[in-house]
């Protein structure tokens, strides 16, 4: 078992005002298994995808990747972790303005000691030609683009995605899904990704569904189709 998630809680906020947010989540994935954490607003899953990231902590349970804890970690170990083993592909693009696109790539590649090579990336995202543009002369679907060629240059062995296609139109959605379907399988990255759209689960080998801060559902889905057949 590659990630192994284990009776996670998590509140906010104290007295009148503390909301049990994760109540006891628990679920394991596969290497190179592409999980959709299905929910709506308010279920918990970004928060127990930033806790997978090592960027917030849970109150109790604990997480092993690959059999190291996250819990076990001080903060330079975590951050090292982080580097080491994750990518993270968010609504915001978060670029820095003033890089081109490639630099902007070549960024997450130098926090990597085995990166993958920035002009291979840069062509499997459709962007090669477009490498020594500022990001504002970019589209969002181009911009999103970037932000994923930055996650996945470091060769994570973890991709989070959290809610990845939220800002983009059908079209472009689609486009995005379908590279991160081509990460997934191309590079062998272990995938989780946050969403709101129903649609999206019908390309993940397993979806987790969130409701309230408890798993409703955990299923394997035998019938999975590809980002090109999704409609929603």
């Amino acid at each position: 078992m590659f990630i192994e998630i284990s009776d996670i809680k998590k509140h906010f906020g104290e007295g009148e005002s503390r909301v049990e947010v994760l109540k006891g989540i628990s679920f394991e994935l596969e290497k190179g298994e592409f999980c959709v954490l299905l929910g709506p607003s308010g279920s918990g899953k970004s928060t127990l995808l930033n806790i997978i990231g090592g960027i917030d902590r849970a109150d109790s349970g604990y997480i092993s990747i690959g059999g190291e804890k996250t819990a076990d970690m001080n903060e330079k170990a975590l951050t090292l972790y982080r580097r080491k083993h994750l990518g993270y592909i968010f609504q915001m693009y978060n670029l820095i303005p003033n890089l081109n696109i490639k630099e902007n790539i070549e960024v997450g590649a130098y926090l990597s000691d085995s990166p993958l090579d920035v002009d291979d990336i840069l062509k499997t995202l459709g962007l090669y030609e477009h490498r020594h543009k500022l990001p504002n002369q970019l589209s969002g679907g181009q911009q999103q683009r970037t932000a994923i060629g930055r996650a996945i240059v470091k060769n994570p062995d973890i991709l989070l995605c959290d809610e990845p296609t939220g800002a983009l139109d059908y079209n472009t959605s689609k486009e995005i899904l379908k590279l991160i379907e081509t990460v997934n399988q191309k590079y062998g990255s272990t995938i989780i990704m946050v969403t709101h759209n129903d649609a999206i689960k019908n390309m993940a080998d397993r979806i987790v569904k969130l409701r309230d801060g408890v798993i409703r559902k955990n299923t394997k889905n035998e019938n999975k189709i590809s980002a090109e057949e999704l409609d929603w």
